[in-house]
């Protein structure tokens, strides 16, 4: 997946992920376990110095991205990827994460949902000074609506090919039901996706089904 970092999931690719983010940063005594809460104490601490800089190296991208994907609490993926969004822009970060949901572990792909809600933190001058040089942000960096229909293309080509009902339903969480909402080369597909979700055996998935039916007019 390009200058992406890829594993299999679990406790011991997001140890892995936070301790070279702490070692990129400088933090050279490292020093915990898979489980340990020091794991947790280590992102925190990780977090400002994050954000308080005003670039982010190349190195730091692909761990970054990896760390945030295999945090296994959706409360705190925002700390891995908030700063990746100030520090090398919405639309990387987002592309990241659409490579993750096409070719992902159910692991990864839960955790690239996460991360993807996360992906959508708005960015100000006064948070972080990686936003741009003299608070001014090139705009190109946060460009995403391509992106978007990428995840929706990726989202929905998931949904049609992988048996675990938990990766389908969340898939579908994450899909709009307004026809309106794709782009015209993705409507075809969405009409595949809507049928098969009709006769899924998640109500779920079948609420989301019927809802899209009817957003359909």
């Amino acid at each position: 997946m390009g200058d992406e970092v890829r594993s299999g999931g679990g406790a011991g690719d997001f140890l892995e992920a936070v301790t070279e983010v702490a070692r990129l940063l400088g933090y050279e005594e490292v020093a915990v376990r898979p489980g340990d809460r020091q794991v947790r104490h280590l992102a925190h601490a990780l977090r400002g110095p994050l954000l308080g800089r005003a670039a982010l190296g190349e190195e730091l991208f692909a761990p970054l991205m990896a760390a945030a994907v295999h945090d296994p609490d959706p409360s705190f993926c925002r700390w891995f990827v908030e700063p990746a969004v100030y520090g090398y822009g919405r639309r990387r970060v987002m592309a990241a994460l659409v490579a993750y949901l096409r070719t992902g572990t159910d692991a990864e792909r839960a955790g690239a949902e996460r991360a993807w809600y996360c992906a959508h933190v708005p960015v100000r001058p006064d948070r972080s000074p990686a936003y741009g040089p003299g608070g001014v942000r090139d705009p190109a960096l946060d460009a995403s609506r391509d992106v978007q229909d990428d995840w929706l293309e990726a989202s929905m080509r998931v949904f049609a090919e992988v048996a675990d009902p938990g990766t389908r339903r969340r898939v579908v969480r994450w899909l709009p039901t307004s026809r309106e909402a794709y782009p015209p080369r993705l409507r075809a597909l969405l009409d595949r996706t809507r049928a098969s979700a009709r006769d899924d055996p998640d109500p779920y998935v079948r609420g989301w089904g019927a809802s899209a039916d009817r957003d359909a007019g």
